[in-house]
């Protein structure tokens, strides 16, 4: 996972998600994440199985990895 700060507070994390192959599995993953407190905003890209998450604060793995299996998918790792 990658994460990073920027200027106005907020933490951007991208994350490695296996197993999104269509605009529906992408929506799946983005909804489930986007329900975690403190999440500002969720894109979540198919063709790369890559999720970016935008945050207050940074998020608990754990929950992130909770909310992607909820969408039916698997947190593989750092982007």
């Amino acid at each position: 996972m990658t994460v990073r700060t920027d200027t106005q507070g907020s933490v951007t994390t991208v994350y490695k998600v296996s197993g999104m192959s269509c605009g529906h599995c992408e929506g799946a993953v983005s909804g489930e994440i986007s329900e975690l407190p403190g999440v500002a905003s969720v894109k979540a890209v198919a063709t790369t199985g890559e999720v970016t998450v935008v945050s207050a604060a940074p998020l608990d793995e754990k929950a992130v990895r909770a909310a992607v299996d909820e969408a039916g998918f698997e947190l593989v790792g750092p982007a």
